[in-house]
């Protein structure tokens, strides 16, 4: 019983793979995007697999790769969408190509890219605002005044003299 989409006989072996080790590597990567891109999933085996899949080539381990295209939210969506975006160059005789094309397939189908970004915009979302929060607590003046400033005597402002000149004020003409 395969434990994914993805059967043995769908793809041509190369000279340094096998069909069954195609089909593995392509329910593997699909059983990590599906898990929310678990680290506990990212096995040493799907790197060396990915790292030379979709054009990823300059990672230099692990660790790295992880944290290029992992390690948020956001990194998920970037992720699919390069691995959507891809051409899938080259000869499955050769290459994972006809893998990389049956996982685009299936991505598109179970449409990850727009669930992933919903999870991205919602957690920021949620960063934001609680950005927000904080920013509102420190800088905010309390929406209630203060209660000693509600007993202290205000003088009133001074009345506003009028325009016009008051018997016995000198008018001025001219300032010339």
């Amino acid at each position: 019983m395969p434990k994914g989409p993805f059967l043995p006989s769908e793809f041509a072996a190369t000279q340094w793979s096998t069909q069954q080790d195609k089909a593995d590597f392509g329910n593997a990567l699909l059983h990590f995007i599906d898990s929310g891109f678990k680290q506990t999933f990212f096995t040493k085996k799907l790197y060396q697999r990915l790292s030379n899949t979709y054009g990823h080539i300059a990672h230099y381990n692990h660790a790295g790769f992880w944290e290029e295209w992992f390690s948020s939210d956001a990194y998920h969506v970037r992720f699919i969408e390069h691995m959507l975006a891809w051409p899938c160059y080259g000869d499955p005789t050769f290459t994972f190509c006809d893998v990389e094309r049956s996982l685009k397939t299936e991505v598109r189908r179970r449409n990850y890219l727009d669930r992933y970004r919903a999870i991205a915009d919602a957690s920021l979302r949620e960063r934001e605002v609680s950005l927000l929060e904080k920013l509102e607590a420190k800088y905010r003046r309390p929406a209630v005044p203060d209660p000693c400033i509600l007993h202290e005597h205000i003088e009133p402002p001074p009345p506003v003299r009028p325009l016009a000149p008051q018997p016995g004020e000198p008018i001025q003409g001219t300032l010339f």
